[in-house]
């Protein structure tokens, strides 16, 4: 019996992935103070990447000190953090998967504790920061009031971006996504509940895109045409005045006839703070994937309590997605992806040491 199409190589411009299970980027909250991730970063996409998935991407990452959300944040906004990078990009590749890192600036939810500590914000003379957004909207009624970005910082964010594209591509990813979802920097740009500027970068969807298509230009400058960039978008705000999934499609649009972006990662939510979801199930976002993919012919990536590796196979078999990004089922169980497999009736290449699990 043939594999199924989930078990299938794919490929994006040079890069070819050995399935389309990808490992979401999941915050740790794990750095130190300053940035640096560690040994814990090395042991957790490491365990992914061992696990067989075909795609491993790191948490989101600042590109700017005060573009993290939490002290605790990954970093690589100088070259001092490149080191610790290009082990996770090193033991990736040597599990056998496509490194791939997100990188991210957190706007105006910025400066808070990690959420094992209540996720609250952390004024700044508490130790905390002021954060940017293009309208000095806070995130919830207690949250700090962030500065309005003028242009001209508006587009030196964008060359934080692309500086740090470059530090991945020395570091040795081969994959960069642009986190434009669930609140952050870009997000923010993006919805007109938290974009209320009147000028370039504010009114229509174009102008509030601006922002997002001058990243994608700045990192495309940097990172290399045969190379793949994805990009996170929040397909719904959940919220009337807010994004809709039609909103999306025609972003979307404007993405693919671009052709510098090669996949969309579709989530949504995460532009308030008291929205969520209309209802949680396996595959609740799965739509969102289905109609970019369909409405803008782009590729997209499906995410959202996905685990059962039926329902995984099912999405990509009926083109409902081109890749799975899986995240809590895959903290659970790093070897998922073999797992699957296995459960599905397939053979994959694992590393050697782990064939005597065959047996059981």
């Amino acid at each position: 019996m043939s594999a199924p199409v989930l078990f299938e190589p794919v490929s994006f411009r040079s890069v070819t992935a050995r399935n389309r299970i990808a490992l979401a980027p999941m915050c740790q909250y794990s750095a130190d103070t300053k940035g640096f991730g560690s040994d814990w970063h090395i042991q957790h996409l490491g365990a992914r990447a061992m696990g067989g998935a075909g795609i491993v991407m790191t948490e989101a990452t600042a590109v700017d000190d005060i573009g993290r959300i939490t002290h605790n944040c990954l970093g690589l906004w100088n070259d001092e953090h490149t080191a610790v990078l290009k082990r996770l990009a090193d033991v990736i590749t040597l599990g056998g998967a496509v490194p791939a890192i997100q990188i991210a600036h957190a706007g105006r939810k910025a400066s808070c504790h990690v959420p094992s500590d209540g996720g609250t914000p952390i004024l700044p003379e508490a130790g905390g920061w002021r954060p940017v957004a293009p309208s000095p909207i806070p995130f919830n009624p207690d949250g700090i009031e962030p500065i309005q970005l003028t242009t001209n910082t508006i587009a030196g964010i964008a060359q934080q971006f692309a500086a740090t594209a470059k530090r991945a591509l020395d570091a040795g990813f081969k994959i960069v996504e642009i986190h434009a979802a669930h609140g952050y920097l870009a997000h923010s740009f993006l919805s007109p509940i938290t974009n209320k500027r009147n000028d370039a970068y504010g009114g229509d969807l174009h102008g509030r895109a601006r922002f997002l298509m001058e990243t994608i230009d700045a990192v495309r400058a940097v990172w290399p045409a045969e190379l793949p960039l994805f990009v996170r978008l929040s397909c719904s705000d959940y919220k009337e005045g807010g994004l809709t999934i039609e909103n999306i499609v025609s972003l979307c649009r404007m993405l693919a006839h671009r052709g510098d972006v090669d996949l969309i990662d579709c989530s949504s939510g995460g532009t308030t703070h008291d929205v969520r979801p209309p209802s949680l199930h396996p595959g609740y976002q799965v739509p969102f994937a289905e109609a970019v993919k369909h409405g803008a012919c782009i590729a997209t990536g499906a995410v959202g309590l996905i685990q059962e590796p039926q329902h995984a196979a099912e999405i990509v078999a009926n083109k409902r997605a081109d890749l799975v990004f899986l995240g809590r089922v895959m903290l659970a169980d790093p070897a998922w992806p073999l797992r699957a497999a296995k459960t599905l009736g397939t053979k994959v290449d694992m590393p050697t040491p782990y064939l005597r699990a065959l047996m059981h």
